[in-house]
């Protein structure tokens, strides 16, 4: 198994001195392992030399409906070991721990088509490891296997239209009835990333009207009697792959017992643990995506000249500049913190921390994408740039896996009760 990231060595024993104060040696490395950093330099590689220069045909082929281009770099990763290296060994991949996905998905995220020629996606990715950890011998088998060879897709069905649950879960109306050998579900959902097409969608849905353990996570056939596509919601961005927001019904849609994902009341908790390392596996994206942008605007204020000197030589691009290399470094370090605590086991503990980044790295991509459009000027505002492409996926980060504002509340709470510390 491939883990690494930072690394923190302290001196077993520490010495008193006569003026009773303490001294230790502690050293912080955020060199990455050998192993990890070769494999890191290796996904940058590619993502340069195959996807970079691919993203016209691979966005063009899905427009018409097709993923020529796609399924021939996911060959060629599988090819290269460099396939769902989330995932352990027995299902082809590398078993990083949430350290080493840092190392990687900042580098697949220099593309927002990159995770998904390593089949490192949302929602598959985080479907894929809730599987792994939650699903019954007979899901895993129906489901995992093909899902981590990128045969089928997936998606994860928890938001409804009001009144129903959004940014506040305890609104949940899905509901799911204890019948004989199983359950039937009814209820209705939206912002269903990929269930149009996706093979199996995981449900939430409430079992009782207990506030914490009332909802239970049901694995369902995408193609279930009873379940209804209605439509793709028209949003802000075109769609691009699985992104495409699936509005669903569920009409007395039955379900075995072994459908149930952990245990029954288990929902709340599961989904949590499950969006926790999601928020973050989206920080690690957009992280890689704004340190593009980035430098695709140090490319061009270097050449563009204005009022007599380069554009690289005015005050407020320099400002620019710097506000977003502080931000994106911020982000990093945000990031690699909280997920230290994650492979440290404390889930509870990270939460708040996870909400920090995750509000911080979402807004900055926002801000670095604005300014981009606005240092190039006339050019970044055409569609000769991707800035406002981009911008257009990217507006969705402060809304998704939880809005700025409510992830502003986790962090004042655990802040005002105690619970944060801000100096570590």
């Amino acid at each position: 198994m491939l883990v690494g990231g930072v690394r923190a060595i302290a001196a077993p024993t520490l010495s008193r001195s006569p003026s009773a104060s303490y001294t230790a040696a502690v050293t912080i490395s955020f060199d990455l392992p050998p192993d990890l950093a070769d494999l890191r330099g290796r996904v940058r590689a590619f993502v340069d030399a195959h996807v970079i220069p691919n993203e016209t045909s691979i966005l063009d082929e899905d427009r018409a409906g097709r993923r020529d281009t796609l399924t021939a770099l996911r060959e060629r990763a599988r090819a290269e070991g460099l396939f769902v290296p989330h995932l352990p060994a027995e299902h082809g991949g590398l078993g990083l721990g949430v350290m080493g996905m840092c190392a990687l998905f900042r580098e697949m995220g220099r593309s927002p088509l990159g995770a998904a020629c390593f089949n490192c996606d949302a929602p598959d990715q985080g479907n894929m490891d809730l599987l792994h950890k939650a699903a019954s011998p007979a899901i895993r088998a129906k489901y995992l296997a093909p899902l981590a060879r990128a045969e089928i897709s997936s998606a994860f069905s928890m938001t409804e239209p009001a009144p129903g649950a959004g940014a506040d879960p305890s609104n949940l109306r899905t509901r799911a009835a204890r019948v004989d050998g199983g359950w039937v579900i009814d209820g209705h959902k939206w912002y269903t990333t990929g269930g149009g097409e996706a093979a199996f969608l995981i449900v939430m849905a409430r079992t009782s009207d207990d506030p914490r353990t009332g909802a239970t996570l049901f694995v369902v056939d995408r193609h279930a009697e009873g379940v209804e596509h209605v439509r793709d919601i028209p949003v802000m961005s075109p769609p691009m792959l699985q992104h495409r927001e699936a509005e669903l019904r569920f009409r007395a849609v039955r379900v075995g017992d072994d459908a149930v994902l952990g245990g029954v009341g288990e929902g709340f908790l599961l989904a949590q643990r499950r969006l926790v390392p999601a928020r973050l596996t989206h920080c690690m994206r957009w992280l890689g995506w704004a340190d593009r942008a980035l430098g695709m605007c140090r490319d061009y204020v270097l050449t563009r000249e204005s009022f007599g000197k380069t554009l690289a030589h005015h005050q407020m691009i320099q400002k620019k500049i710097a506000d977003a290399a502080s931000g994106i470094h911020a982000g990093n370090l945000m990031t690699l913190h909280c997920a230290a605590m994650l492979e440290q086991g404390k889930e509870k503990e990270a939460r708040p921390y996870s909400s920090m980044a995750k509000n911080h790295v979402a807004r900055l991509l926002c801000q670095v994408l604005d300014d981009a459009i606005q240092m190039h000027g006339s050019l970044g505002y055409s569609e000769d740039m991707p800035f406002s492409l981009w911008y257009r996926f990217a507006r969705s980060a402060r809304i998704a896996d939880g809005p700025d504002e409510v992830h502003d509340v986790v962090v004042a709470r655990d802040f005002l009760r105690g619970a944060l510390t801000t100096l570590i």
